[in-house]
């Protein structure tokens, strides 16, 4: 029986990945109606958990217009529209990004520090749309900010 059930999530979250490649995923109470559409009874709650276990990030589109994107698809170039703002004082950098990117951008600091690719931070902290990260030296904040910048014009 949990064979069938983890068969039939997977292909749930197949089809929630289809429906975010297509375009037709803007919030999660599209994941639950498209889903409904196609005989498929979930909760706002498995929604959500279904997007962030597929790594979908809520972008702008170049309309203008939030959608969510998986997140190895290309979002703009480098990925530099997920960062929006970079400010820094002290010790510290604020990063501001789109509705509900910030986790994952934090994600990927966390990872570039623990890979001492980001040897001048010591750790995040996300909100919705912001990250704060903290560097590792009393005034580092302003070459923190300018090495953050940098990996985000790479591509993250």
């Amino acid at each position: 029986m949990v064979k069938s059930v983890t068969s039939s999530t997977e292909k749930r979250k197949q089809i929630v990945a289809a429906l975010i490649r297509s375009g037709k995923i803007h919030s999660q109470a599209d994941v639950v109606r498209e889903l409904k559409a196609k005989g498929l009874e979930v909760t706002q709650a498995t929604a959500s958990r279904d997007l962030q276990e597929l790594g979908a990030i809520r972008t702008k589109a170049a309309s203008g217009k939030l959608r969510y994107v998986l997140g190895g698809e290309s979002i703009s170039p480098a990925g530099a529209n997920l960062v929006l703002s970079v400010a820094s004082s002290a010790n510290t950098v604020v990063l501001r990004t789109p509705p509900a990117a910030a986790q994952f951008v934090a994600s990927r600091l966390d990872s570039a520090i623990l890979a001492a690719r980001l040897p001048q931070a010591i750790g995040t902290i996300a909100g919705d749309d912001t990250v704060l990260v903290i560097s590792s030296t009393a005034t580092g904040g302003a070459l923190l900010a300018k090495s953050i910048e940098i990996m985000f014009r790479k591509g993250l």
